[in-house]
């Protein structure tokens, strides 16, 4: 397991300012008490805490040519047929996958295929569970096309239109963010249940007829 370069220049600040405040309370005492172990324990405890949101897990990835894998780890909050009127203008099943700050917050590539659209929104910073955030927060929209139907999903990115892309390959990371809706073809079989727990890369999330 290793940390995402996204952690690494915040966890280098977090580093000097813990390290900084320990030396600084002990220089500042007469001498070394028991407190100042207290506050070097505390400091260290939310430095990790830190620093795991930022772990990036070795994972081989699952599925055939026409399944979907997760995109993300998380539970799912949202199963549902729904209107997609950003790109495809249409009725979609939409799956909802909720992070908490403990799941890893990398996104994959759910299928193989060629980005057709990558564009950033700005916007509110609702919580994960209210019904607006899917359109109203602050969000990227990525469309990926694959031979057996187009799927968009609703998160930040670093790809870019026309690209391709891999099944399971790493295409962005969601920076203290909580949710991935994915918007799949009516006729999808939906692999997944409310309120199952899915990590990303090895859970099928749907298969494409």
């Amino acid at each position: 397991m290793t940390l995402h370069r996204e952690g690494h220049r915040l966890l280098g600040v977090l580093a000097g300012f813990f390290i900084g405040f320990n030396a600084l309370f002990i220089f500042i005492s007469s001498s070394f008490q028991w407190y100042h172990i207290v506050a070097l324990v505390i400091s260290l405890i939310l430095f990790l805490l830190v620093a795991q949101f930022f772990r990036v897990p070795k994972r081989l990835t699952v599925g055939e040519d026409n399944e979907l894998i997760c995109p993300a780890d998380g539970k799912v909050v949202v199963i549902e047929e729904t209107q997609e009127d950003e790109y495809f203008k249409d009725k979609r099943i939409q799956i909802s996958i909720f992070m908490s700050p403990l799941n890893v917050h990398v996104q994959w590539s759910p299928i193989k295929g060629i980005v057709k659209m990558a564009k950033y929104h700005a916007g509110l910073f609702l919580v994960a569970w209210d019904p607006k955030s899917s359109t109203d927060n602050e969000r990227t929209t990525l469309v990926v096309e694959h031979p057996s139907g187009t799927v968009a999903r609703r998160i930040k990115y670093y790809i870019q239109e026309g690209q391709s892309l891999e099944k399971g390959e790493e295409v962005g990371f969601i920076k203290f963010g909580s949710r991935v809706d994915i918007f799949l073809p009516l006729g999808t079989e939906v692999c997944v249940e409310l309120d199952q727990k899915v990590s990303g890369r090895t859970t099928v999330l749907a298969r494409l007829k």
